[in-house]
Formats: C-alpha cells, sequence, structure tokens
C-alpha cells in the first residue's frame, strides 16, 4: 500500500465516506490513510482501498473476511524505521498484503483489535 505509512483517520468521518461500500450493521472499528489509499477495520472484514491513477477517481476496493484471514504480523518501528509494517496473509494467495503504519497508530491496539476479530472475542 503506497510508499508513505499510514496514520490513523477519524473512525465516524470514515464510516460517512465508505457508507456506500458498507452492508447493515457493519461498523468501522479502525481507519488508515495514506496520502492517497485508505485501510478500513472493520466488524466484518479488512477493506484496502487503492486509489490508482493521477486523478484518484479509480479505486480498487479488496474486501477480505476476518474469516480469510489465516494470519498477520507486526513489525515495530525501530530506530531509524519510523514505521511499524503490517503484513495480512490471506487464504488462496501466496503473498501476505502489506500496509505501512505510523508509529503514531499504536500498533499495539490495531494488533489487539485485529486478535479479537479474528479469534471472535
Amino acid at each position: 500500500m503506497g510508499l508513505f505509512s499510514a496514520g490513523n483517520i477519524d473512525v465516524t468521518g470514515a464510516q460517512a465516506e465508505f457508507q456506500a461500500w458498507l452492508i447493515d450493521d457493519e461498523r468501522v472499528l479502525a481507519a488508515f490513510r495514506t496520502i492517497r489509499d485508505t485501510v478500513l477495520l472493520t466488524n466484518l472484514r479488512f477493506i484496502f482501498v487503492d486509489v490508482q491513477g493521477l486523478t484518484g477517481s479509480k479505486k480498487d476496493f479488496q474486501s477480505i473476511p476476518w474469516r480469510s484471514v489465516t494470519r498477520f504480523s507486526f513489525e515495530t518501528a525501530g530506530t531509524f524505521d519510523l514505521d511499524a509494517d503490517m503484513k495480512v496473509w490471506v487464504s488462496g494467495a501466496a503473498t501476505p498484503l502489506e500496509v505501512k503504519i505510523s508509529r503514531k497508530s499504536d500498533p499495539q491496539k490495531i494488533h489487539q483489535l485485529m486478535a479479537r476479530l479474528i479469534v471472535g472475542r
């Protein structure tokens, strides 16, 4: 997902912005945005929004139900690396989806949220 790290965006604003793409009773629990791309963690799925082209009018929406996530990992930011790396493996895909998360976004909190959604607690 792009070269730039994703920072938190307001959950209420993300819910309103992407409401047309969400189903009944789906709630955005966390949201992150780079300069152009967005990641949404909802109570039902993981959504990657990849903005394409110069004008940004073309968007690719990848929707991954939590039951399809086989594993995930976070590599925390180090002294010289300013971002945490999040990888999500999806059943049927050979390579993980990768997102750089800003250290300001609290990767531990994101990890806990994803673990609850995947494990089902």
